[in-house]
C-alpha cells in the first residue's frame, strides 16, 4: 500500500517559528535543507540513540543542526560548512534561537581541513549532508572520529529521484555525482565494519552502526 506524502506530512509535529522561517528562506533562495519526513525520521533515530556529540558535514543555513540541538537538550554539535555566506547566516539563526553555545560552526572545505583540528575529538554520531559526489571521501576522512557503537547518518541518497534513473537518462552534468553515489551506497552496504541499512524516508538515508 502506498501512503501519500501529503498524508505523512500531516503527521509531522509543528515546528517553531524560526524553523518555519528557515524553511521558507530555503525555498525562496534554493538552499537545500533536509526534507521534513527525513528530518523527522533522523530526529527520532537520534532520540533513540541519545548521542552526546555530533559531527555534521554540511551546515548550509544551520537548519538540521538547530533542529537536532532543539530536540536533544544535552547534545553538542560541531558542524562544517565551506560556503562562508551560508555559515554566517547559520550562526545568526543559531544566536536568534539561543543555540550558539551548543553548536560550533567551522568554515572551510571538509575535505581540506587539517586533521590536527580534530586531535583528541571523538563523536557519538556523524551526519553527512554535503557535496553528494564526495560522500565516500567524507566517510573515510571522518569515520575514524566515531566512537565504538556510534552511528553515521548519510542523507540524500536518492538525489531527488536521480538515483532511480538509468544513468543514460540522468542529465550529463550530474552523471558523475550519481555514479559516485551509487558506488558509495554499494561500498557502505557491504562494509565489514558497519551494519548499514537504507531507509526510504525523505530523500533516502543510510544509517550505519559501527560494529
Amino acid at each position: 500500500m502506498n501512503v501519500s506524502e501529503d498524508y505523512l506530512k500531516k503527521l509531522i509535529k509543528p515546528r517553531s517559528n524560526i524553523f518555519m522561517e528557515m524553511e521558507q528562506y530555503a525555498i525562496e533562495n534554493h538552499v537545500p535543507i533536509m526534507q521534513l519526513m527525513g528530518m523527522d525520521s533522523l530526529l527520532h533515530l537520534l532520540s533513540l540513540q541519545k548521542p552526546k556529540s555530533i559531527l555534521e558535514i554540511g551546515t548550509a543555513i544551520g537548519y538540521s543542526s538547530m533542529r537536532i540541538a532543539s530536540k536533544l537538550q544535552d547534545i553538542n554539535i560541531l558542524t562544517i560548512e565551506r560556503d562562508a555566506e551560508k555559515a554566517i547566516l547559520a550562526k545568526n539563526y543559531m544566536e536568534r534561537a539561543g543555540l550558539q553555545h551548543r553548536i560550533e560552526v567551522i568554515i572551510g572545505d571538509a575535505l581540506e581541513i587539517s586533521d590536527e583540528l580534530f586531535v583528541e575529538k571523538k563523536f557519538d554520531a556523524i551526519f553527512i549532508d554535503a557535496a553528494k559526489g564526495q560522500y565516500k571521501n567524507f566517510f573515510e576522512k571522518y569515520a575514524p572520529l566515531l566512537n565504538d557503537g556510534g552511528v553515521i547518518y548519510c542523507d540524500n541518497l536518492l538525489l531527488n529521484g536521480l538515483s532511480e534513473l538509468p544513468l543514460s537518462e540522468v542529465p550529463r552534468r550530474k552523471r558523475t555525482m550519481v555514479r559516485n553515489q551509487h558506488q558509495f551506497t554499494d561500498w557502505l552496504m557491504n562494509h565489514p565494519d558497519y551494519d548499514t541499512a537504507f531507509l526510504p524516508v525523505g530523500d533516502g538515508m543510510l544509517v550505519s552502526i559501527k560494529r
